[in-house]
């Protein structure tokens, strides 16, 4: 374990050595938020949010971190990133000024406003990094408490590392590693905080929990955040005692360097020599310059609190008691803070020089096809919009383009435009991937390069329930890959709701199969945490109605995982749940325009049955693409056959099944209302209407092949059919087919879309009947499409 100069034997030297590079690290720091303030005061940065006041217990959290540890914080940790190395000072700037080079700018690409941390997980092929030899600061997101749910699985993954049998190659030693949690104090009243604490306690994993409290959530003072006004007081009840196991519950003032040293280091060793999770709740920081860019805290804070705040800055204390122990002089630490005022103001400079210096370039490119343009035309507008770019000091690309674009409207006519135009379609080509790629996986193990493997049947295969049939396919995945975990409420013992994983716990153990509580969200986040420490979890969600308890976690940081990254982390977390029609509000639900437009970097496999579903489990174990896969909720009871090559057939994702051939109208469904259109067919066929039913198995991805856009042609009618509400899936669909597929000019009737009602559907049959799509509503839709289109016929009846 790592220790600091207070605790370990070495000479004076080097004891002073040490502690004088400390502070030296936090003027830095300190000096970083002050003039990263100025530059966005100035404009040349949007917004800055800063670690100023936190820096002394970030010293301390840094001495025992170590290789093979990881973070799951937010955006007040520059400190602890400067003090290990991980990041420096011109690359902090460089996040204020949204550099898209990954090597100026390592954090985001420039994606994520300043401060929000990252370190590189994959090497370039998309592999795993060895983990185990390098820190590792899982990536931050803004919405804060977000980064809880991802702390529980990261620290579960050591517990299983070190009770489980699984490959530990790269990503842990004897699951030694330390998940270290930072949090704001007025964030710990957000419900994740609460329920994630819970968890980590049940569980028993190595987290430390830091808690940076400043006593202000913004303007908004703890007596509003926290009852008591003190969340360790509060927390109590959770204090581990000779006969319950619970957490360490430490408390320290964040300016007390001997003090958070030796806190910090009792709270590492606990947590990994004993695997007994730790709070350490650091009180009394302070904030200097306030919030943020955003504001001034002279605005909410009395004076007395602003004269305390001077008093007990965290750097000043330090300062004091490096006076007090004879370890410096005045004179020397004076000279010590203009230097890192020198070296800060330096790294500035040379992040902003780099940043423009790209720009200046391209800005020159754009220069010299329009130097060409005036000399030919000799026109005044053009000159001014031209000179409008050059005499701009600080440059984007927004700038660039924009002259560019708005100089080839100035008269579309001009022939010596082409060039022009030329360069603006490579210029956008070139630079909007810094923009846009990597929303999804964009390396080699993706689900386009898994194989198709279909599932095979003989004359011996049986007809059996569909949750036979996934029950046998999971068992199959779990024998053969042994860093799968399944894990849910009721997914263990019982083998969950739905007997899909019945008898698994007692065959391959409470490691691979396990209950957990009725906590959404913290499942989700376990799945996370897992998924980056090289598991392949499969997270169950009871119902696809409760999918919103864990939205926020699933949209925020599963979701764009591998964008906010530039493709350097990744979690490929498979999401498993059940829905569509049952029974009732909360059992029958399909809010798939929710899903769709919330969880954009996430795939959403729609199967009708449990063979699709099964194959579709398969795919996603062989490529690393995180995925929602929707069970269908009245299926488990139907029989289907059962395939012999069980865990090994692969469902292609993003290709549509043609399930019955026909000229008059093109029907596109997925999931449960498949079987009420196959229902429908012999009776439309009673009345000369054939239909061709396509299946779209998965709506992210869709349709890749353009299968649909072959159908329409051919019967030039359209008719989606959809359980979600009016305006959900169904007009993505629609703007998939008519827009992406340009399927529009094909049509010689308007498009339609037969959904549920804007209600959620009522309890019993009743209920379902007049809410979502019946066989009737589909009979009536094709015909009502054929009538319009041949009345003669098809006479009107509806």
């Amino acid at each position: 374990m790592k220790k600091s100069a207070l605790t370990r034997s070495i000479s004076f030297n080097d004891f002073k050595k040490e502690i004088l590079n400390d502070y030296k690290t936090i003027l830095i720091s300190r000096e970083t938020s002050l003039l990263g303030r100025k530059e966005v005061l100035s404009g040349k940065a949007k917004f800055g949010i800063f670690g100023d006041g936190k820096e002394v217990p970030q010293i301390a959290m840094a001495k025992v971190f170590e290789k093979g540890d990881f973070r799951s914080g937010y955006y007040r940790d520059q400190t602890f990133m400067f003090a290990i190395n991980e990041l420096n000072v011109k690359q902090f700037f460089s996040g204020l000024y949204a550099n898209t080079n990954l090597i100026e700018e390592p954090m985001s690409g420039g994606r994520q406003m300043g401060s929000h941390f990252s370190s590189v997980f994959l090497n370039d092929d998309g592999s795993f990094k060895d983990l185990t030899n390098q820190y590792n600061i899982s990536s931050d997101i803004s919405p804060t408490s977000g980064q809880m749910p991802r702390l529980l699985g990261l620290a579960m993954a050591s517990k299983l590392y070190r009770e489980g049998n699984f490959n530990s190659e790269n990503f842990s030693n004897n699951g030694n590693e330390i998940v270290w949690g930072t949090i704001g104090n007025a964030s710990t009243s957000e419900g994740l905080f609460f329920e994630v604490v819970n968890a980590v306690g049940v569980h028993q994993v190595p987290a430390v929990i830091c808690i940076w409290d400043d006593e202000y959530g913004i303007s908004v003072d703890n007596s509003y955040q926290t009852t008591k006004s003190s969340i360790s007081e509060i927390l109590k009840g959770y204090q581990r005692n000779n006969k319950e196991k619970g957490f360490e519950i430490l408390s320290v003032n964040g300016w007390d360097y001997p003090n958070l040293i030796s806190t910090f280091e009792f709270a590492s060793s606990v947590a990994r020599k004993e695997h007994v999770p730790v709070i350490i709740h650091v009180k009394e920081l302070t904030q200097p310059i306030g919030h943020s860019t955003s504001g001034s805290h002279e605005r909410y804070k009395s004076q007395d609190r602003l004269d305390w705040e001077k008093k007990y800055d965290c750097n000043t204390k330090m300062k004091e008691w490096i006076l007090e122990n004879g370890l410096s002089n005045i004179k020397e630490l004076d000279k010590l803070e203009i230097e890192c005022k020198d070296f800060v103001k330096k790294q500035k400079r040379n992040a902003w020089d780099s940043f423009q210096k790209v720009m200046i370039n391209e800005r020159d490119s754009l220069m010299s096809v329009l130097k060409t343009i005036i000399s030919n035309e000799k026109s005044n507008e053009i000159i001014n919009i031209t000179n409008s770019l050059l005499r701009l000091r600080e440059i984007s690309r927004r700038d660039i383009i924009s002259v560019s674009r708005k100089i080839l409207r100035s008269n579309l006519q001009l022939n010596s435009f082409s060039d022009l135009s030329k360069w603006i379609s490579e210029y956008k080509s070139n630079v909007q991937p810094f923009y846009s790629s990597f929303l999804y996986n964009e390396y080699s193990d993706n689900f386009k390069n898994v194989m198709e493997i279909k599932p095979s049947y003989d004359n011996s295969s049986s007809l059996v329930d569909g949750r036979i049939i996934l029950k046998n396919n999971f068992d199959a995945l779990l024998t053969k890959n042994k860093n799968i975990v399944i894990f849910g409420e009721d997914s263990g013992k019982i083998g969950d709701v739905n007997q899909g994983l019945e008898g698994l716990q007692i065959k391959h153990g409470k490691t691979r199969v396990d209950d957990r509580g009725i906590r959404e969200a913290s499942i989700v986040g376990e799945g996370i945490g897992l998924a980056m420490r090289g598991f392949k979890p499969i997270a169950e969600i009871q119902y696809l109605d409760y999918l919103m308890f864990a939205l926020q976690t699933l949209s925020d940081d599963l979701a764009t995982l591998y964008y906010r990254t530039v493709g350097k982390q990744k979690a490929p977390l498979i999401i498993r749940t059940r829905g569509h029609r049952l029974e009732g509000m909360w059992h029958a639900g399909s809010p798939m325009g929710m899903i769709l437009n919330s969880l954009k970097g996430l795939l959403v496999l729609t199967p009708r049955n449990m063979v699709q579903a099964s194959g579709m489990y398969n795919t996603l174990i062989n490529c690393s693409d995180p995925a929602l896969i929707i069970e269908p909720l009245n299926a488990y009871r139907l029989k289907e056959k059962e395939p012999k090559n069980l865990g090994e057939f692969n469902i292609p994702l993003g290709k549509v099944e043609f399930i019955s051939k026909g000229n008059d109208i093109t029907v596109i469904s997925y999931g449960s209302t498949l079987k009420l259109i196959e229902k429908t067919i012999p009776e439309l066929k009673k009345h000369n209407i054939e239909i061709e039913l396509i299946d779209l198995q998965t709506l992210i991805p869709f349709d890749i092949n353009n299968d649909i856009l072959i159908s329409v042609k051919k019967t030039n009618k359209l008719l989606i059919v959809d359980e979600d509400y009016p305006g959900g899936a169904s007009s993505f669909i629609l703007k998939k087919i008519i827009e992406d597929q340009d399927a529009f000019k094909y049509l010689d009737s308007k498009p339609i879309t037969l959904t549920a009602k804007e209600h959620r559907p009522p309890y019993g049959s009743d209920g379902d009947y007049f809410s979502k799509p019946s066989i009737d509503d589909i009979f009536e839709e094709c015909y009502k499409i054929m009538n319009e289109y041949d009345p003669k016929r098809f006479p009107k009846k509806y």
